[in-house]
């Protein structure tokens, strides 16, 4: 009867034994230790981003460059801010870059009414041929200089009575310009341009209302 008990008493211990092997909870997994500062963590392969995650490659290297500038001039000059901004906004998109210049106007006293110079003397011949017809006089084909093929309209000691010539002529459809010659102090307004190579800075400075375009060096563009 003893050894009964005995063996009944291990088989119930057994199963005590197995029952809370079963039914024990997990183990808490052991903290990670703590990292130096600066020292990053390694990553097991399982655990890195898909390339699919990954941040898309920067598209500057993909930017156009910049049209480089062929050739570069001043246009004007011009009585006011207004009246440049004008002459830039006629010439538009024939312009890779364009900035405003103040300058202060100083020459002989007095004021000059000019029609910029055309493409060649007989045009500026038929241009005064033009301006007579209208009723005009005072005006002169100029032949030498700068402003050769131009046409003078006038010279006049006081601003109002050269903006009255002015008016008047560009009333009768002709592109005259005003021209500070005189008082120190006056401000001038150029238009700093750059176009592309072979662009024609004569024909661009006729549809602008300007003199001869002067030249610029182009690293002058911001």
């Amino acid at each position: 009867m003893l050894i009964r008990a005995l063996i009944v008493l291990l088989v119930v211990l057994n199963l005590g034994a197995a029952a809370w092997w079963l039914t024990r909870p997990a183990p808490t997994p052991p903290a990670e230790p703590a990292l130096p500062a600066g020292v990053a963590r390694l990553q097991l392969v399982h655990e890195a981003p898909s390339m699919s995650t990954q941040a898309p490659v920067s598209q500057a290297r993909d930017a156009v460059s910049p049209v480089a500038l062929g050739t570069c001039f001043s246009l004007g000059p011009y009585t006011s801010e207004a009246a440049a901004n004008q002459a830039r906004q006629t010439l538009g998109a024939q312009l890779l870059r364009a900035q405003l210049r103040e300058a202060p106007a100083t020459s002989a006293n007095g004021y000059q009414v000019v029609m910029p110079p055309a493409a060649s003397l007989e045009e500026a011949q038929a241009i005064a041929a033009r301006i007579g017809a209208a009723g005009f006089d005072d005006f002169l084909v100029v032949r030498q200089g700068e402003q050769a093929n131009g046409i003078a309209l006038g010279r006049y000691r006081s601003r109002e009575a050269a903006e009255r010539r002015v008016a008047d002529l560009q009333a009768g459809g002709f592109a005259a310009l005003l021209q500070p010659v005189g008082r120190a102090g006056t401000s001038l307004w150029w238009l700093d341009a750059g176009a592309a190579e072979g662009a024609d800075g004569a024909a661009m400075a006729r549809r602008a209302s300007s003199g001869a375009p002067q030249p610029l060096e182009c690293a002058a563009l911001r």
